[in-house]
């Protein structure tokens, strides 16, 4: 692997810190987030920079931008814990997220409801059956009956509203 210059090094930390300051500032650009993929793209560097390298012999070395990488984790998460949203995607994944949950609950207490009509309707059906399997017995009884006399039928059309007079 090729050594940069320390002329190169140099101006690459101070790609990253701009392109740090830039990111963290909210200034995001469309196809990225807050995170280290995208300060590696916004500074023109190798995003395997920020991480420790290992030696042939097994032993690890930080990588040579890896104490920029902590840098921007430990500022992030201050910016965080300050309440400040440095990403507006995820504060919009974290509001729909919420939706989401709302949403749920909201259909979950529908289900109930429509599981309760549905349990009523039945019942309501049941009940309507049973009243008119009795009214058909009871008709059925008072046609055998023969001391019973029936009155006539009044059409409903000429029943009269109001006071008899």
């Amino acid at each position: 692997m090729a050594r940069i210059s320390a002329q190169t090094r140099a101006r690459n930390e101070d790609a990253i810190r701009a392109a740090m300051d830039r990111l963290l500032s909210g200034d995001i650009p469309p196809s990225g987030g807050c995170d280290l993929k995208t300060l590696a793209a916004q500074a023109g560097v190798s995003r395997t920079a920020f991480y420790a390298k290992q030696n042939r012999d097994g032993t690890k070395r930080p990588g040579p931008y890896q104490h920029l990488a902590e840098e921007f984790e430990r500022r992030l998460r201050a910016l965080q814990a300050a309440g400040h949203v440095t990403d507006p995607r995820a504060a919009q994944v974290e509001r729909l997220k919420t939706q989401v949950a709302e949403l749920k609950e909201r259909l979950a207490r529908r289900d109930e409801t429509v599981a309760e009509l549905t349990a009523f309707k039945e019942l309501a059906i049941s009940r309507l059956a049973a009243q008119h399997d009795e009214i058909q017995r009871l008709r059925q009884q008072s046609a055998k009956v023969t001391n019973l006399r029936r009155l006539p039928a009044v059409p409903s059309s000429t029943a009269q509203f109001g006071s008899c007079n």
